[in-house]
């Protein structure tokens, strides 16, 4: 049996770089140093290698086209994949989505086999493969695994961070609140887990009374029972809601109390759902851009189709918006 000849993929662990700096040096394309190409092109000789020109003259012929993964696109996820299809059509690039279910897998069997197909020039997927299974020959399609989902299709990473929450108690705290409550959601989300971890961490670090953590739903209920089970004398009070829906119920519960929003309470949201600027008051709340983290995550996989470098993004993808909910806090307040 002869010898398996070298792949790119060979060269690159050789070279000690990675298969993308391969590319742009046997191609002569990208942006690296002339002594990292030089050493890349010594190793893949002293190795070898051969490129296959088969393969190559089919990656050099343009489809055109795009291959985004994705489960149902319901909610966030279809926000995504909108992101995602508006800059593959501003990169001049037509978009076929896959919605793939099983296991990981069987997802990433399903990824790989896009990828060798011939039929893309890349594929973006927001499902969760298996990083190990994920082997791809030179011939085949760059893949950008987007780490916005877990195995249960939570969201996770950067989409599931809550260091803003951070902002809004220090603003809080810095406009007089000294007595706060958190309303959590699900612990099964990282979502919700950043979010009451944030919370404990900020009470703690600027020294306000904290009447705990309770609650463990997405729900309008868990806010109201929140409320209702709360002692006569808990306000004056800033309770965190884990979403704007707890944060409805928390609004509902108050009112049942009979105290007042802003008065004897204020109370934040998170995700700024449709009607959280239509309640009474208005709901302070951080939404998160689903839609520009898909934007994100298919400028990635265009260069990488291009052989360029990934562009750079620093702006978080949350932001607060202040509302009524929380009173009049000033500019000079608000960090």
């Amino acid at each position: 049996m002869s010898a398996r000849q070298p792949t790119s993929h060979d060269v690159a662990r050789a070279a000690g770089v990675s298969q993308s700096t391969v590319s742009y040096a046997l191609s002569g394309k990208g942006t690296i140093a002339p002594r990292t190409r030089e050493h890349v092109l010594a190793v893949a000789a002293s190795m070898g290698y051969r490129p296959n020109l088969a393969a190559r003259s089919m990656r050099t012929q343009r489809s055109g086209r795009l291959a985004v993964v994705t489960g149902v696109t319901v909610d966030n996820r279809l926000r995504m994949l909108t992101g995602a299809a508006e800059v593959a059509a501003e990169a001049g690039y037509a978009v076929d989505t896959h919605s793939v279910d099983g296991t990981a897998e069987a997802r990433t069997e399903r990824v790989v086999d896009l990828a060798r197909s011939g039929q893309v020039e890349g594929v973006l997927t927001f499902l969760p493969v298996v990083p190990d299974a994920l082997t791809l020959d030179e011939d085949s399609a760059p893949v950008v695994a987007e780490t916005a989902l877990d195995e249960q299709l939570r969201t996770t990473g950067e989409l599931a961070d809550a260091g803003l929450l951070g902002t809004v108690i220090s603003a809080l705290v810095a406009a007089g609140h000294r007595r706060f409550l958190h309303v959590a959601g699900p612990e099964h989300f990282a979502s919700a887990r950043s979010r009451r971890d944030v919370y404990l961490a900020e009470v703690e670090r600027l020294g306000v009374e904290s009447l705990g953590v309770v609650g463990s739903a997405w729900s309008p209920e868990s806010g109201r029972e929140a409320m209702l089970a709360l002692p006569d004398d808990a306000p004056p009070l800033a309770v965190i809601a884990a979403n704007d829906y707890v944060a409805l119920g928390v609004l509902r519960g108050a009112a049942e109390r009979g105290w007042s929003v802003p008065g004897d309470l204020v109370v934040t949201g998170w995700d700024d759902a449709d009607f959280s600027a239509f309640t009474t008051p208005s709901l302070t709340t951080i939404p998160v851009d689903f839609v520009e983290a898909g934007r994100r995550a298919m400028r990635r996989l265009v260069a990488a189709v291009r052989h360029e470098e990934p562009p750079a993004h620093t702006a978080p993808l949350q932001r607060v918006v202040w509302r009524e909910s929380t009173g009049a806090l000033t500019p000079a307040v608000v960090p």
